[in-house]
């Protein structure tokens, strides 16, 4: 059965926590909704059981900075694909925070690496909703992939405003994402 509650407690902070991957939704006011796959160690910090910043690095797409300036509604869904079966989802609004914000400094702070950054996100969490998962499978995790990191690792802060100035300013749907503007 389904549950919701106003925030998170103690148990799904650590359930969080010990997650490899998530899920991002968002959708616009009119155009194709989002659902991207994330993972990436450190990329999540859990501020308190309502606040949670996302370090967003720059990808192929920037669909959810494009959904967020339309509708600042988010849902982070997370599946426990070993142990007990779970699943999660937070209801989140969100602050979009680039790096030509004044608010930057004092949110990166909380990432050990931000190279490749583009965006953090920064959730209030409105509700959360948590039900049983016995439908999802069993899955050994592997490791996280390393061609994004090892990319960010060697390529210089300008190769990257270049990649996100060509890939990144526009939704699939040509929606902007404000990202240099």
């Amino acid at each position: 059965m389904a549950k919701f509650q106003d925030t998170l407690d103690e148990s799904l902070i650590k359930f969080i926590n010990n997650q490899k991957m998530f899920f991002v939704a968002t959708a616009p006011k009119e155009g194709k909704i989002n659902i991207s796959p994330k993972g990436l160690d450190g990329t999540l910090k859990i501020i308190d059981n309502s606040t949670i910043y996302w370090l967003n690095y720059f990808g192929s797409g920037n669909e959810t900075a494009a959904h967020l300036q339309e509708d600042n509604r988010l849902t982070l869904m997370f599946c426990a694909f070993e142990g007990n079966p779970l699943i999660l989802r937070l209801y989140c609004s969100v602050e979009v925070v680039q790096e030509k914000d004044e608010k930057w400094g004092d949110s990166i702070e909380h990432f050990e690496n931000s190279h490749g950054a583009r965006q953090v996100f920064k959730l209030h969490i409105e509700s959360v909703n948590n039900s049983c998962g016995w439908g999802v499978p069993l899955y050994d995790f592997v490791s996280q992939r390393d061609k994004l990191s090892n990319y960010m690792e060697n390529s210089t802060k300008e190769d990257h405003i270049k990649y996100m100035k060509k890939n990144n300013q526009t939704s699939f749907d040509g929606k902007p994402t404000h990202l240099f503007k």
